[in-house]
């Protein structure tokens, strides 16, 4: 399988990167800071292809993405993790834009090329990183808010006719917490590393799931916050 993961410099893309490399795949990996997909290419004994953009620059993602995608010669999936959060309680609103600018305008852009990519092909699989706070808002409204948009862009791309017909597999994963600096504070249980994330998604990937929660456990908390009335469920989230 050839396939690209956007956003591979840390944490789960880059776990996943080393965890597809291993089982074979011939991978792409994208990110912000060269100097860490230097590190991670070094990292991969198999032959690894880099390029480095940042999605929130629309035009410099299209260019990226379809230089790389002909470098590799054909592409069989593309998994879209690039994603920024703060954790600021301060809400300033630099970081609430840069996290509308990634998660929602470069989440987006990526997925519009690969859907298109893969229509022309034929054949392909989307795999978006979402999370388990795109369920519901939540006081950091900002990622909640992209997040919960990047799960409703893929359920879309699902209902398309090409995702209908078996063409083209759409994947939503919906991680709760993985060992990244946006798991921190107080309430945080049940954290995953990266590896253990890699492989439950790479699990996903091979068998073409529509959703997966990340763990698996993290299903239950889902389904108990969608039934949860406002009135409580505000009380526990802040």
């Amino acid at each position: 399988m050839n396939i690209i993961i956007i956003g591979a410099t840390s944490g789960i893309g880059r776990a996943l990167a080393k965890e597809l490399a291993s089982s074979g795949s011939l991978v792409g990996v994208t990110g912000r800071r060269l100097e860490l997909l230097e590190s991670l290419q070094q990292e991969i004994s198999s032959p690894c292809y880099t390029s480095q953009f940042d999605v929130s620059n629309v035009e410099q993602s299209v260019s990226a993405f379809n230089e790389l995608v002909s470098a590799m010669g054909t592409v069989d999936a593309v998994v879209i993790n690039a994603g920024f959060g703060s954790i600021d309680e301060k809400l300033p609103l630099s970081q609430e834009m840069q996290t509308v600018s990634v998660n929602v305008a470069g989440f987006t852009t990526i997925a519009n090329l690969a859907y298109k990519y893969f229509q022309e092909q034929g054949s392909g699989h989307i795999i978006g990183i979402s999370s388990v706070a795109a369920v519901r808002g939540g006081p950091f409204m900002s990622y909640n808010a992209s997040k919960a948009y990047v799960s409703s862009y893929l359920e879309g791309l699902a209902c398309r006719k090409e995702c209908r017909s078996g063409a083209i597999t759409v994947t939503d994963v919906r991680p709760g917490f993985v060992d990244t600096p946006m798991a921190q504070g107080e309430g945080v249980f049940w954290v995953a590393s990266p590896e253990k994330a890699a492989k439950q998604i790479y699990a996903a990937i091979r068998k073409k799931k529509r959703i997966v929660y990340i763990t698996k456990r993290w299903r239950l908390i889902a389904a108990i916050i969608k039934l949860l009335p406002f009135c409580l469920y505000k009380r526990i989230i802040s």
